[in-house]
Formats: structure tokens, C-alpha cells, sequence
């Protein structure tokens, strides 16, 4: 499932990274991209996310989002929960821009040697805990990690949960390549339908 793979050194957040990912599918939507409706009824959390990346394509413009305090305060504990990871493991984290196939893309939380990256998520002390007893990557997460994998070539991700002061939850989830074709199959589809929706619009 080797694809050619373009690498954008721009920090995330910044105009340059905003620019380099607009119109495409990220691997933060995978989830969305993979979400289905209610018996033979479209995916409403789909239809809306291609109808964002179809104005960004037709207006050049980037969807604004707006950070908040809960948004810093996961930016910070990110920073910390990655500080930890390297000192749990003894690994060092590289961290990285963006990737991208021209098609689809995704930016990394941090690599980990050639084979590893990892996906940090703060979560709340009521969160964090059932994922702590249950040691399991919410289902929410997984079409974002492999679709990680899946661009990246890389074989394995840690997904971290953490939140300050509570204990720290660390998961090794590994390239399923069974849902990588899924998944690679579902974004196929979407991009077609995408262009078409473009086509539709640019004519009326």
C-alpha cells in the first residue's frame, strides 16, 4: 500500500501548515469520512465535512477555527505528556509537519525512530480514568491512528492520554492492514464525490 509521500516542515497551526492541508482530508476526520447513518441514510458528520472541504477548495479559504481554553490547556499538557513519554520509555519524540499524498494527509504528534510515531490526547479526569481501567484506544481515535500509519508507512503508534496530575495511559496500537484498505478505499470514495460536488458547483 506504498504511496508517495510529500513532507512539509511548517509548525502546526501556522498559515503555511493551514495552506499545505486545504481542501484535504486529514487524518483527524478520518472518523468522519468513516461515519454512517442511520440505516440507508448519509452520514450527516460526513456530508458536512465534505461540504467544509468544498469551500475551502471554492473560496481558497481555510475554515476558521477558534481556540479556547480548554484547546491551550491541551496544547500545554501535550507538551508535558510527551516530556513524560520520553521518560517512560526512553525514547526520544521527534516532532514533525506535515504529510501528505496529495490525496489525503496527516500531522504527527511525533515520531519515534523509524517505525513508531505517537498520538497524544488530553483527556479529563472522568475520561481518562475508564480508559485507564480499561486499557483500550477509544473507537473515536482509531480511524485517525491508522490513517496515520497508513500514510505514513510506519508500523506502530503509542496513543497517550493524559491529564495533569492523574496517571499517564500509554497504548500501542499496531498497522491493522485490513482497515487500512478499508480506510484507504472510504477516502478514495469520498475525494470522488468530493470532485464531483466541486463539478456541480462550479457550473451554477
Amino acid at each position: 500500500m506504498g504511496v508517495a509521500l510529500n513532507y512539509f516542515d511548517f509548525e502546526q497551526g501556522t498559515q503555511e501548515w493551514l495552506d499545505c492541508r486545504k481542501g484535504m482530508p486529514t487524518a483527524s476526520m478520518f472518523h468522519a469520512i468513516m461515519s454512517k447513518g442511520r440505516g440507508s441514510a448519509p452520514s450527516l458528520t460526513r456530508q458536512t465535512y465534505m461540504y467544509k472541504l468544498a469551500g475551502e477548495i471554492l473560496t481558497g479559504e481555510v475554515t476558521e477555527s477558534f481556540e479556547t481554553g480548554a484547546t491551550k490547556r491541551g496544547h500545554a499538557m501535550e507538551i508535558k505528556a510527551r516530556a513524560l513519554y520520553e521518560l517512560r520509555t526512553g525514547d526520544a519524540v521527534e516532532q514533525t509537519g506535515f504529510y501528505s499524498t496529495g490525496k489525503m494527509g496527516c500531522s504527527l504528534d511525533g515520531e519515534v525512530g523509524d517505525k513508531g510515531i505517537i498520538e497524544v490526547k488530553s483527556k479529563a479526569p472522568h475520561i481518562l480514568i475508564p480508559l485507564l481501567l480499561e486499557n483500550e484506544v477509544p473507537n473515536e481515535h482509531i480511524a485517525q491512528i491508522q490513517g496515520q500509519l497508513l500514510i505514513t508507512g510506519r508500523e506502530w503508534c503509542d496513543f497517550i492520554a493524559y491529564y495533569t496530575g492523574m496517571p499517564m495511559m500509554v497504548k500501542r496500537v499496531y498497522r491493522d492492514i485490513a482497515y487500512c484498505r478499508k480506510l484507504n478505499s472510504e477516502i478514495i470514495k469520498f475525494n470522488h464525490e468530493l470532485s464531483q460536488l466541486i463539478k456541480t458547483l462550479e457550473v451554477m
